[in-house]
């Protein structure tokens, strides 16, 4: 499954969404994880965000099932989560290499509920497919 992440250093999820210039993605598997692309965004308008109309953005980062950030606006967040996107919110501390490691850990073992929720609706499509 796909993973982002709000970063301005590719290290530390220390960018709030709706102003991140760069969202970096990630391939996460039970085997381990793999870095896909940094996504690099002008400021979308506030108007669109006050309107929860989906953003260049918003578009661009709807492949993946969660995005960790350090905050989202509420009409933003909304709109991610209507579309099926799992939003985490995460200290400034946390680094992108310790969740990943940690989401890995949790595919293999005994993830929290909400991420246990993810992890078996991303299992039951790679099985129908």
């Amino acid at each position: 499954m796909k993973v982002a992440f709000t970063t301005s250093d590719g290290t530390h999820v220390d960018v709030n969404f709706d102003p991140a210039k760069t969202i970096d993605v990630y391939e996460v598997t039970k085997d381990g994880f793999n870095f896909v692309e940094t996504l690099t965004f002008e400021e979308d308008s506030k108007e669109a965000f006050q309107e929860g109309k989906l953003t260049p953005k918003m578009e661009a980062v709807l492949d993946c099932k969660i995005i960790y950030l350090k905050a989202v606006s509420k009409p933003v967040g909304n709109t991610l989560m209507k579309q099926g996107v799992t939003l985490v919110r995460v200290q400034e501390y946390d680094t992108v290499p310790e969740i990943l490691y940690a989401l890995v850990k949790s595919i293999n073992g005994t993830a929290p509920p909400m991420l246990r929720k993810v992890i078996e609706a991303e299992r039951e499509k790679v099985a129908n497919s």
